[in-house]
């Protein structure tokens, strides 16, 4: 218990903080780990994905949120930094715009920015909590998701009330039944249907998510027989040990034994599979990450290339080495997970 007795005398927004954590420890480095797998380095591939954060602001404070988004942040992506995302989308090949947050539907040019990227011809995918659909002020954003033919990916860590709502907040499952629902009937995972929703499952513990198949099988059976609802697939994603994850990793005594599950399930076939390889991330300020969590702990990319969106260019990221660090053991564990889910 002493790294995480040490660690406490730290404020865990303080990244730096969060990243010497991750260095100290039992656990080989990753670098090493992959190493010994006969993985040189992980280099990313030609760019498919541009996952733009938009800003932390967020109307739910999730337990497991490696954002550490809420209500009071005001961390939020301006216009001028979306024309520059969007500069960049149009000189380069990416098909997919993955808009996440936060809840990215709070960020006042979230509209605006979906319709140019629509215009521009990519898929969108909009990363929500669902709940947001449900508040007064958004009464009108499914329909036009729907009309922009918009692709939901969307939070529900269970599909019974009390161990979603543990995890996200009392009435949240309620809420988030209604928002399904909502979805539903504007033609959303209906057969058919150009509208896509894919669900997200994340474990409520200090333990790695069981097969993606299995639990999707139990959420479509049960989502049905219970309300009604219908969806078009099923992500379980690991929880990295990042930001509020990691506090309940250290308060609840699990950080060590997580970190050891972890690196026991390293699976070679996952790190050649995982999203940082066609991914580029964008933080709320521009600057340029591997990927999501690594922006999360303030981890740039270290290609030598650009650091900023407005600098963006795409030929230079092609074939460049990926900023690693501890928290990778999370997408490489098991079958993998991304933020399109598992990877093999």
């Amino acid at each position: 218990m002493t790294k995480s007795l040490s660690y406490r005398h730290h404020p865990l927004s303080v990244v730096a903080d969060q990243r010497a954590l991750l260095a100290h420890g039992d656990v080989p480095r990753f670098e090493d780990r992959l190493q010994q797998a006969g993985i040189e380095a992980l280099t990313r591939k030609t760019l498919r994905i541009m996952q733009i954060n938009v800003g932390k602001l967020c109307n739910q404070t999730c337990r497991h949120c490696h954002v550490d988004a809420g209500p009071d942040r005001r961390e939020i992506m301006s216009w001028e930094t979306m024309t520059s995302c969007l500069a960049a989308l149009e000189r380069s090949e990416i098909e997919i715009v993955d808009i996440t947050g936060g809840a990215p539907e709070m960020n006042p040019h979230f509209r605006e920015l979906v319709e140019h990227v629509r215009a521009l011809g990519r898929h969108v995918i909009d990363r929500c909590n669902l709940t947001i659909l449900t508040l007064p002020a958004y009464a009108d954003m499914v329909a036009f998701l729907a009309r922009h033919e918009v692709e939901i990916v969307a939070s529900l860590p269970y599909y019974l009330g009390e161990r979603t709502d543990a995890q996200r907040g009392t009435g949240v499952f309620d809420r988030s039944i209604d928002a399904l629902r909502m979805l539903n009937a504007a033609g959303y995972g209906q057969p058919d249907s150009r509208l896509q929703l894919s669900l997200v499952y994340n474990p409520t513990g200090a333990f790695l998510p069981p097969a993606q198949e299995a639990v999707e099988a139990d959420y479509r059976r049960e989502l049905a027989r219970r309300f009604g609802i219908i969806f078009n697939r099923l992500y379980c994603i690991t929880n990295l040990p990042i930001n509020r994850f990691l506090e309940y990793l250290i308060e609840s005594g699990n950080y060590d034994d997580y970190m050891q599950r972890l690196h026991d399930a390293f699976n070679p076939a996952a790190a050649h599979g995982v999203m940082c390889r066609d991914t580029i991330s964008i933080g709320w300020d521009g600057a340029l990450y591997d990927c999501d969590f690594n922006q999360m702990l303030d981890l740039r990319c270290n290609h030598g290339g650009p650091q900023h969106i407005r600098d963006f260019n795409a030929e230079a990221l092609d074939g460049a080495a990926i900023a690693l660090g501890q928290h990778c053991y999370g997408c490489t564990a098991g079958a993998g997970s991304s933020c399109g889910g598992a990877v093999t």
